[in-house]
């Protein structure tokens, strides 16, 4: 399997796209915030000769569903995500307002996971684990045969995701990350939703929240 990662809109939001030897792809996060970036990744897109097949979401703050309107546009793809964040996804055009942002309301989504729910993708299976904490439907994409996990804003390299938005609460999410991320292979791979790449193992031993 392939990972790309793309970085879109004034948030820096990571976008993932994860490419099967069947040219097929899964797209993780969308972010792209105006016509100019969602044209760069339908171009990104078009190089890489890949069919757009999966749009998931880690969760529905507004950074991680720009994209969406456009996905279902040109792709006719509609977002799995988890039932507890609609409440991010409907406010997420007031949201916006709030950061100085503009967006249309994101469409709904084609349905909602459960905690350990598999989604068949190409040869893979992606297994949803429900990590709230940074947001009450907080999801994090773990593919146990590629050693990889795509954390959303739970976890980073070096901390955790801000807890002081609307359903964050820092204690539950200390407790998502000990008891479902922390319990993966320390070689694990870890795509946060900002900033670069690192290692359930890493993270376990340097990460100040754990120390």
């Amino acid at each position: 399997m392939q990972i790309y990662r793309l970085v879109f809109s004034p948030i820096e939001v990571n976008t993932y796209i994860l490419a099967d030897d069947d040219n097929k792809c899964a797209i993780i996060d969308c972010g792209c915030y105006t016509n100019k970036e969602f044209e760069q990744f339908t171009a990104f897109i078009e190089k890489k000769n890949l069919e757009p097949v999966l749009l998931l979401n880690t969760h529905c703050h507004l950074d991680h569903i720009f994209g969406n309107k456009w996905i279902m546009e040109k792709y006719d793809l509609r977002s799995l995500c988890h039932k507890e964040d609609e409440g991010n996804r409907i406010n997420s055009v007031k949201q916006a307002l709030f950061f100085g942002l503009k967006m249309d309301t994101p469409p709904e989504p084609a349905g909602f996971l459960e905690d350990g729910q598999f989604i068949p993708f190409g040869k893979a299976k992606i297994k949803a684990l429900h990590v709230p904490g940074h947001s009450p439907g907080s999801l994090a994409f773990y593919i146990e045969e590629e050693g990889i996990i795509f954390t959303g804003d739970a976890l980073f390299e070096g901390t955790i995701g801000r807890t002081d938005l609307p359903g964050g609460d820092f204690n539950t999410l200390i407790e998502s990350i000990r008891t479902k991320l922390f319990t993966l292979p320390v070689e694990t791979v870890v795509y946060p939703g900002h900033y670069g790449s690192t290692t359930i193992g890493d993270e376990k031993s340097t990460n100040p929240h754990f120390s």
